[in-house]
């Protein structure tokens, strides 16, 4: 047998091994965990899966997810846009500050940033005399959640631009603006059909964040029930009083979602290689 046919044989058993322990782990990770929860959700019965997706306190709690993941995934994508274009556009002092203070989120423990909101906005907060003042409730109420929800996922919409927009590189806008092409005009025609993928892409990494978010949001919103409470707080207290069925049910609403995020992450990736 010649040296290279020991070599493809040899590189057949090395793939097969790395596929094997691929697949083993997906089913370890992944899928056993999804097969538990599908199984503990429906454990006494549909109708008992239905009572408890449809209790008033779930439908506020997927409500207050729904709306504060819009409103962060809104603010972040606005934040992103800016934040890369004037990174990758601009030469200016503090950019390399700039650009490490986007990934603070990444190092930052989701419970530490809540503490942060509730230390700056709390009772005996640095700011609790002014938001008193002007009569706004930050800490337990939804001002504090949407903060938590923009703070742990803002780096997501800029992290997914800045690259794609640095290997673009400048020249079409140049050119554009050696014509006589206005900021907002170069940034429609040119520089937003370059990175709409990139941009779809980052503002899906972002709401699957926003939406599973659990640690800064539950430092913020005090655990008020039907008010403050969003999905993943309210299966911690489903599971906190021994309602094991109706916990995994609810969470199987966050697994529905993740899967139609999933399936939309996809077909992203698949267009942008297509238009590629």
């Amino acid at each position: 047998m010649s040296d290279n046919s020991i070599n493809r044989t040899d590189n057949k058993k090395i793939k097969y091994i790395l596929i094997g322990i691929s697949i083993l782990f997906l089913f370890l990770m992944l899928i056993l965990p999804l097969t538990v929860i599908v199984t503990e959700a429906l454990k006494k019965g549909f109708n008992s899966y239905l009572t408890a997706i449809t209790d008033e306190y779930a439908i506020k709690a997927l409500q207050l997810t729904l709306f504060a993941t819009f409103i962060a995934v809104t603010m972040n994508t606005i934040f992103g846009l800016i934040a890369a274009w004037c990174i990758t556009k601009f030469t200016f002092r503090g950019k390399q500050l700039l650009t490490t203070l986007i990934d603070l989120p990444f190092s930052i423990s989701p419970v530490i940033a809540g503490l942060i909101f509730v230390l700056s906005f709390g009772r005996n907060g640095l700011f609790y005399k002014l938001i008193d003042t002007l009569d706004v409730k930050i800490i337990f109420a939804l001002p504090g959640i949407i903060l938590a929800t923009v703070f742990v996922t803002f780096p997501f919409v800029s992290r997914e631009l800045i690259p794609l927009m640095e290997a673009q590189g400048n020249d079409e806008e140049v050119a554009a603006a050696s014509m006589g092409a206005k900021g907002l005009t170069i940034f429609r025609r040119i520089t937003l059909p370059n990175i709409k993928w990139g941009l779809l892409y980052g503002v899906i990494l972002c709401t699957a964040r926003a939406m599973g978010e659990f640690g800064a949001v539950s430092v913020v919103s005090g655990h008020i029930r039907g008010k403050t409470n969003t999905l993943p707080l309210h299966i911690e207290i489903l599971f906190s009083e021994y309602q094991f069925s109706a916990s995994f049910a609810v969470s199987s609403i966050l697994v529905i979602l993740a899967i139609i995020i999933l399936i939309l992450r996809n077909f992203v990736e698949w267009k942008a290689k297509k238009n590629n």
